[in-house]
């Protein structure tokens, strides 16, 4: 076999196996083929096809960039247990890939990167789009994914693809290590024949660990949140991977103990649950973050305690804040300075720390007060929900009319901007799937293609990605590929001409939304304040063949919105359907209290940075210190 046929196969064999569950470990491949990979995976791919067409599933995409977030998108909904292979051509095919795999490993979501590489035997010298380092002949561009792969190799000779192959597997099927995991392939190579075992080619399982919390590390978290007064916990990603979300329901029933919730963690408790604070830190809800500010013992469980997360180490006030940090994942048990660090799964943790906290409950003081900020957050979201008939609605109002129209088990996909703060803190989740937005690498681009990853992991899902017109225009053409396999995704697309996050951003640290409007370019301010651009991205959709769905503003825009999400949800369409509104960006979703740490020029002509950094200096006497807060010396 040649070593690109050898590999297809011995991907299709792969398996995933997490206690009673067992499933494709590489469901596909998606692939964009240029000279660097034509002959090699492209001649294995056509090959099975004809001789076996089920072994290796094979989907085009139209970036490569946007094959990756499909693989996450997918990732993320198979709980980490499958993904995709994307294999691409030599040079700028590869180098395409490099964001998709830093969002990959960043958001500790499993993808199988195959980039092309230039010729092992050197023969033709430099070839097509080689990178020429005359310090080092041996660096191809593919070195740079090393910084941003879980594991890197490459096949300079035939016999090396069996240990790359199953070392790959090895890290992709790791919770622990899991992320961009990348196998260079020169393009010689894969042409290339050899000899291969049965033995390679063979079906073999891989098998989830779940590692249960140590004796001695349990019981001092135990300790801690039994003799605390006002435990608070904070769900992350690790709740969703790990299955654990009818665990953590089970033991914040049991203790009393509320819970925030992170980006990734959305959805690991439906949002009506009385227990249920909605998201922390800088997009978090008040409930949330009031109740964290005055938490003696904050125990989260599967997060990376990003500055989001802790509002910029803002939001855990309380001095004396002690942290116990359930994580698979050693790296991130101790963060923060940890010294209560259960380094295991977050279904077996939970399961262990139920059992050894039965009968110990929060007072009813706390409950009480759990609630009461639970409904005074409910009251500011629904009042953002109300349809107040202007012309150009809020992102709020959108969002609450396509809440109102989705079902339960729908999936909201989104990226970038300043939609993920309002999901964070207004979207209603009812199902620990219904809530994906990636907001640990926050890539402009992703929504579309990380939501047709989404609606290939869960099909019998209806799947909503919504977009702004900034992020839209990044990446957009996943579209073409949801057109041409006629896939059933929604999008969402909220046209306001600009970037209306950083527009709001850059108003808060006094750069006055510079740069942040879409318009005509004035030679003179050197700024692009001059009329709005005539752009229509429902027509550039609909060019794409797309069932388009336009909502003209005015005073029943928001009425026609839930039409039109519910018309797209029975509709039938085999295909993608777009609906289009537009929104004023100016109107804001309520404020959780929650800060965000982007420092200000410390001088400035400019009088609003000066009154900016004012507020940022006060902002920052409230920032807690990586370790200690008393004397020092």
């Amino acid at each position: 076999m040649t070593v690109s046929q050898a590999l297809v196969e011995f991907l299709a064999h792969q398996w995933t196996v997490d206690g009673d569950h067992r499933e494709r470990t590489i469901a596909g491949t998606y692939g964009i083929f240029g000279h660097g990979n034509v002959a090699g995976i492209g001649q294995a791919l056509r090959q099975f096809a004809v001789t076996e067409p089920s072994l290796m599933p094979y989907h085009q995409a139209r970036n490569e960039q946007a094959m990756v977030h499909e693989a996450v998108g997918y990732a993320r909904m198979r709980r980490r247990r499958g993904t995709f292979a994307c294999a691409a051509s030599v040079g700028p095919g590869a180098t395409n890939m490099l964001t998709g795999a830093a969002l990959a490993t960043t958001n500790r979501l499993p993808v199988l990167l195959l980039p092309s590489d230039t010729f092992a035997t050197r023969v033709a010298d430099p070839v097509l789009q080689q990178l020429e380092l005359p310090h080092d002949a041996s660096m191809s561009v593919n070195d740079a994914f090393k910084p941003l792969s879980r594991f890197f190799d490459r096949v300079n000779r035939p016999e090396q693809l069996f240990s790359a192959a199953l070392g790959a597997m090895r890290v992709l099927t790791d919770p622990v290590e899991t992320g961009a995991v990348t196998i260079a392939l020169p393009e010689d190579v894969q042409a290339e024949a050899l000899d291969v075992p049965h033995e390679f080619l063979a079906d073999r399982e891989w098998y989830l660990r779940r590692p249960v919390p140590e004796r001695d590390a349990l019981a001092r978290a135990v300790a801690a949140i039994a003799t605390s007064e006002r435990p608070l916990i904070v769900a992350g990603g690790g709740v969703i991977y790990s299955d654990a979300a009818a665990e953590l329901r089970a033991f914040t029933h049991s203790t009393g103990i509320p819970v925030g919730t992170t980006q990734a963690g959305g959805g690991s408790i439906d949002w009506d649950d009385a227990l249920s604070l909605g998201s922390i830190g800088s997009t978090g809800t008040t409930a949330a973050n009031r109740i964290a500010a005055q938490a003696d013992v904050v125990i989260g469980i599967g997060t990376r305690f990003s500055d989001f997360t802790t509002a910029s180490r803002t939001v855990f006030a309380r001095e004396g804040v002690r942290f116990v940090t359930v994580n698979v994942a050693s790296y991130d048990a101790y963060k923060h300075g940890s010294t209560l660090p259960v380094i295991a799964d977050a279904r077996e943790a939970l399961v262990a720390l139920r059992e050894a906290l039965a009968g110990s409950t929060t007072s009813s003081a706390y409950r009480e007060e759990i609630a009461r900020e639970k409904r005074e957050w409910d009251a500011l979201v629904d009042d953002s929900f109300v349809d107040r008939e202007r012309a150009l609605p809020s992102q709020a109002e959108i969002i609450g009319a396509v809440n109102a129209a989705s079902d339960a088990t729908d999936v909201v996909v989104c990226a970038a901007g300043s939609l993920p703060g309002d999901l964070h803190k207004l979207w209603r989740v009812r199902d620990d799937l219904g809530y994906h937005v990636e907001y640990a690498y926050s890539c402009m681009g992703y929504e579309i293609a990380g939501g047709l990853g989404a609606k290939r992991g869960a099909p019998e899902r209806d799947v909503i990605v919504m977009v702004g017109d900034g992020s839209y225009l990044m990446m957009h053409t996943e579209l073409v590929t949801a057109v041409a396999e006629g896939i059933p995704l929604i999008v969402v697309l909220i046209q306001n001409h600009g970037f209306a996050s950083i527009g709001h951003l850059s108003e808060t640290v006094g750069s006055e939304r510079y740069g942040t409007r879409y318009g005509f370019r004035d030679d003179a301010a050197n700024a692009f304040d001059g009329a709005a651009l005539p752009i229509d991205l429902a027509a550039n959709a609909a060019s794409l063949g797309v069932e388009v769905i336009r909502i003209e503003p005015g005073p029943d825009s928001i009425a026609a919105l839930g039409a039109a999400v519910r018309r797209a949800k029975e509709s039938g369409v085999r295909g993608p359907t777009l609906i289009h509104i537009n929104s004023d960006p100016l109107l804001f979703a309520p404020d959780g209290e929650g800060w965000w740490d982007v420092p200000v020029a410390e001088v400035s002509a400019l009088d609003s940075t000066r009154a900016a950094r004012a507020e940022y200096d006060d902002h920052k006497k409230r920032q807690r210190p990586y370790l200690g807060e008393g004397e020092t010396r």
